[in-house]
């Protein structure tokens, strides 16, 4: 019979003689609570803390040796049609 890998498991990996754990910790409630891990986002089960992933690519540096600030184009302004 093979038994299957357990939910606390995905949690923690051994490196050597040490327990790593594999998935973020919560910055609130400390080490003992995990972040669940969403396509966007990280989130607490417990205090419901949301950190969210950041998009895109790394900021661009501008000549000044600053972080360019990337920014979106105004959205159109569309006129409604009434009948």
């Amino acid at each position: 019979m093979i038994k299957k890998m357990t939910d606390v498991s995905k949690f923690y990996k051994i490196e050597g003689d040490k327990l790593v754990r594999t998935h973020r910790s919560c910055p609130k409630c400390g080490p003992s609570y995990f972040l669940a891990d969403h396509y966007d986002r990280w989130v607490c089960g417990n205090c419901h803390n949301t950190v969210f992933k950041r998009k895109g690519k790394k900021a661009a540096v501008g000549a000044k040796g600053k972080a360019k600030i990337a920014r979106r184009t105004p959205r159109k302004r569309v006129k409604s049609i009434d009948n």
